[in-house]
């Protein structure tokens, strides 16, 4: 993980990219727990007999599953060092341009766009290009705004 001391230093790598994630095998398991949390039960993401004769071969996770990962896998990229906290802000861009298979894997590259500051701190824009384990395919493409205070 890549240590980042305070936003002075941040501010310097505006442009970058910050790193790579691990890569996260999506399983069936965890589908399912994010159909049932969010009530979409679509049968192309929890009916693997449905999903196998249906346009992608098998069940697919959610996009939104995919976007609710990021958290998960920029704590694995990144930390900001000598904040008081670091808060969601929004999104800004989001895409879901390829589906995610149940059963391949993922990982997030990230790009610090932009630290500006603001009333209640800085909002840092990170670029998330969620790649699927096939080459050259993406799974989603998003621009997080987060919230840092010192």
């Amino acid at each position: 993980m890549r240590e980042i001391h305070g936003l002075t230093q941040l501010e310097e790598l505006v442009g970058e990219e910050l790193g790579v994630s691990r890569w996260h095998t999506v399983t069936q398991d965890q589908v399912l727990a994010f159909a049932a949390s969010t009530g979409d039960q679509q049968w192309i993401h929890v009916d693997p007999v449905a999903a196998a004769a249906g346009p992608f071969g098998r069940t697919v996770a959610h996009g939104y599953l995919t976007l609710s990962m990021i958290p998960f896998l920029t704590k694995q990229v990144y930390r900001v060092v000598g904040l008081r906290m670091v808060v969601n802000y929004g999104l800004n861009k989001v895409r879901f341009p390829n589906p995610v298979p149940v059963g391949s894997q993922v990982r997030d590259r990230l790009t610090l766009l932009s630290v500006t500051e603001s009333e209640r701190g800085h909002q840092a824009v990170i670029g998330h290009r969620i790649e699927v384990d096939t080459p050259d395919r993406i799974a989603c493409v998003a621009e997080t705004v987060s919230l840092l205070v010192e």
